[in-house]
């Protein structure tokens, strides 16, 4: 199947003081705002595995940290165990990023718990592999949660959500075509958002964003293309300009063109005023945050 990736959301503030309400806004509010305005001049950064660069990749302070620096959104990648619980986990198997090793699908939690994360530098850390549940209570009212490798588990992750009270917090994100979505998907999308991934290099892709216009009319449309040659990126955002927003994606050369997150380091206008200016961007996910919301913050877009 291919991929869906799913996005979570928080819900609303804890109770707090009128004097604190007004002091800090609801942050997912805010957010929500932003994503139902398709003419807002807002960017939203979206943490790809969190904040890994200063933590770990898929940990609880990665998402701290992101929610710390007010990033948007949380990329995460989800997986179940062989006892049936949903844990944080990019690849098939824990090898990489813990001191342990198997398949999580053929592991218990009990013993994935026992394992820690690895730091970039491959250093143990005293991090455990989080569950889901645990990311949800963390997360809520503060940041959204862009769950991805939900494809196989989406009853699952929806039925988790559903007992912890945030399913009105979930966006679902693939490359399934309209009429697919609307079979495999329909019973949930009048209580979820979802957005669709066209690759606009494959044919049909401005065909398939107009189907998607026809038949859901998404919030957001996550666009990829190779080569900085195609035109397509330009005649889209013309398209879609006042309908709906477009995410970028800068984690690495070849997902946006040649706009990716080493190049911003020297040449930010070339790389995220790029993305914005040129291409319409008003969602980007991003390996680097911080200086993804410095320079939003210096253009007042973040």
């Amino acid at each position: 199947m291919k991929k869906l990736s799913i996005l979570l959301i928080g819900l609303s503030v804890a109770a707090c003081s009128v004097c604190e309400q007004e002091q800090h806004p609801n942050r997912v509010d805010s957010i929500l705002t932003v994503l139902n305005d398709p003419g807002t001049s807002s960017v939203l950064v979206v943490a790809h595995r969190g904040d890994w660069k200063h933590s770990v990749e898929n940990s609880l302070p990665a998402i701290q940290n992101a929610i710390d620096m007010r990033v948007d959104v949380v990329e995460i990648d989800v997986r179940r165990t062989a006892d049936g619980r949903l844990v944080l986990m990019h690849d098939a198997t824990i090898d990489r990023t813990t001191n342990g090793q198997g398949k999580v699908a053929e592991l218990t939690l009990d013993s994935i718990k026992k394992c820690r994360l690895k730091a970039l530098d491959g250093s143990l850390t005293e991090c455990q592999v989080p569950t889901l549940d645990e990311v949800f209570e963390l997360s809520r009212e503060k940041i959204m949660l862009n769950i991805d490798k939900g494809y196989a588990i989406f009853d699952e992750v929806y039925a988790l959500a559903d007992s912890m009270g945030v399913t009105r917090q979930i966006i679902m994100k693939g490359t399934q075509p309209v009429e697919r979505v609307m079979e495999d998907f329909g019973p949930y999308l009048g209580k979820v958002i979802y957005m669709p991934i066209v690759n606009l290099d494959r044919e049909g892709a401005a065909e398939a964003i107009a189907g998607f216009q026809e038949g859901i009319r998404p919030l957001a449309y996550e666009l990829l293309f190779k080569n900085d040659t195609s035109t397509l990126p330009l005649k889209i955002k013309e398209e879609l300009a006042g309908k709906t927003l477009i995410w970028y994606n800068s984690m690495w050369n070849g997902m946006s063109g040649s706009r990716y997150d080493d190049r911003a380091e020297t040449q930010p206008d070339e790389v995220y005023g790029s993305l914005i200016d040129t291409l319409g961007a008003r969602i980007i996910q991003t390996d680097r945050p911080g200086p993804l919301i410095e320079y939003l913050e210096s253009r007042g877009q973040h």
